[in-house]
């Protein structure tokens, strides 16, 4: 039997009791309230302030930000009616699974524009008014979007391809392993994942180090802005992690399948929850211009001008 399959099979066939299954759904829904609060925050702020929605660095932060929210919030959804309903129409899971799809990518694609813009302000600072305009942010988040598309779709084009009718009008539980199957996509999945992360890697360690020599001599900007592409490349981490969710998952049913639900859970709040909240932490609540609007609003106070 297929891991995946076996995976799944114990989860609907053996689920938690009620109790733990309340107390896990609970954890979920109130980590990610926390999280989602956080976020509808940053960019409440964003909205509200011109220093930030005319600056590219943020604009690009938002769009990380907003990412996280759609990621946050089809996780715990996904999560809630794994307990509640079991299985859903292929169709509906299709969509769900696509949109985490095109988030999960476009997250190492947007830190990796992050620590290019960090690299021209501080690297070239005279031409990053005229390199970073908010027309070409915006293009640039266009094409992120874009390439996330281009990744993702050929599965579904695929598995349109290879599935009867059937098997679209069945009902099913709701993982990325038991939608698209066809192992032409977990193989290309594989390449295309390891592709990403070279040149989101090479990026992030060329920006850091001809920001770390510049460091040396220059300001304490300088010395700020590769802290932050360690930030960056600490990020891609987590990303990584994410693209290997399924190996651990794999590990944890071959050495540990009497707690396999509970190191499950575990597994789901390391990679798919957690990670969520880096970007508010890091950006959002470490830079001084944000958390003096943003303190303001979470504790729903007038905001400092």
């Amino acid at each position: 039997m297929n891991v995946s399959v076996a995976n799944v099979t114990v989860i609907v066939k053996y689920g938690d009791p009620f109790t733990t299954a309340l107390i896990k759904n609970i954890i979920v829904v109130v980590l990610s309230i926390f999280i989602n609060y956080i976020n509808a925050g940053l960019i409440y702020t964003f909205s509200k302030h011109q220093i930030f929605n005319t600056n590219p660095r943020y604009i690009l932060f938002v769009h990380l930000v907003i990412n996280d929210m759609i990621q946050v919030t089809l996780a715990v959804a996904l999560f809630i009616i794994s307990y509640i309903i079991y299985r859903i129409p292929m169709i509906v899971c299709c969509i769900f699974i696509l949109i985490a799809l095109f988030t999960t990518e476009n997250t190492p694609l947007n830190l990796a524009c992050m620590a290019v813009e960090c690299y021209i302000a501080i690297c070239i600072p005279l031409r990053h008014a005229q390199i970073c305009t908010i027309k070409r942010t915006r293009l640039l988040i266009s094409l992120i979007w874009t390439t996330s598309l281009l990744s993702v779709l050929p599965e579904l084009f695929i598995t349109l391809a290879t599935e009867s009718q059937d098997y679209f009008n069945s009902h099913v539980f709701c993982i990325r392993e038991l939608v698209f199957r066809n192992p032409k996509i977990i193989e290309r999945r594989n390449i295309t994942y390891i592709v990403y992360l070279v040149i989101v890697w090479c990026i992030i360690l060329f920006t850091y180090f001809r920001i770390m020599f510049t460091a040396r001599t220059a300001s304490k900007d300088a010395k700020k802005a590769r802290n932050t592409i360690l930030l960056h490349g600490f990020q891609l981490l987590l990303c990584m992690a994410t693209y290997a969710e399924h190996v651990v998952k794999d590990m944890v049913w071959q050495w540990f399948r009497q707690y396999y639900l509970d190191a499950l859970f575990v597994c789901y709040l390391f990679f798919q929850i957690l990670p969520r909240s880096i970007s508010s932490i890091i950006y959002g609540l470490r830079d001084k211009s944000f958390r003096k609007h943003l303190k303001g609003y979470l504790l729903c106070k007038r905001s400092p001008q």
